[in-house]
């Protein structure tokens, strides 16, 4: 084979290799994760979220009947957190908070006393249901974990 040959063959089939490459990437791109949709207004906590480390505001699952919390989700160095941290629902709508079986023994609080998911619990799979009707801001703790700030929220608002 003379070398012309050789480097146009070697050149074409580079080429042919580089755009299976780049359609395969291509395909990919589905599997990236999307962005939660967030509140237009986020609602005023106050200082609640202060030491939070993965709040970046309120998602919002306004519309639908039932919303999923992650209990021990990957926040405050370690499994220590709600995801999402902070979630817009409407009225009528059951939260349902699931444990990771990460970060250890977990419970779920409410502030103002309108709901407690009982003893701890630290099993992947345990869960905790409530129905929010009520509009309001609902704020939400694990008790052994306050301190290093797994705090949480529920907002309910009209559609």
């Amino acid at each position: 084979m003379y070398r012309r040959t050789y480097l146009r063959t070697a050149g074409l089939l580079g080429l042919t290799t580089l755009a299976g490459c780049v359609a395969a990437g291509a395909g990919e791109s589905s599997s990236v994760k999307t962005a939660e949709p967030m509140l237009p207004v986020e609602p005023d906590y106050g200082d609640w979220f202060e030491n939070v480390s993965n709040y970046d505001g309120t998602t919002d699952r306004r519309g639908e009947s039932e919303v999923l919390v992650h209990v021990g989700a990957k926040a405050n160095m370690g499994s220590f957190g709600f995801g999402p941290v902070a979630v817009a629902v409407s009225p009528g709508t059951t939260v349902v908070w699931e444990w990771t079986g990460k970060g250890g023994s977990h419970n779920v609080v409410s502030e103002d006393d309108a709901f407690d998911s009982g003893p701890l619990a630290a099993a992947a799979g345990h869960r905790y249901t409530h129905r929010f009707d009520d509009v309001g801001t609902y704020r939400y703790v694990c008790e052994p974990h306050r301190a290093m700030g797994m705090r949480g929220a529920v907002v309910v608002v009209e559609d």
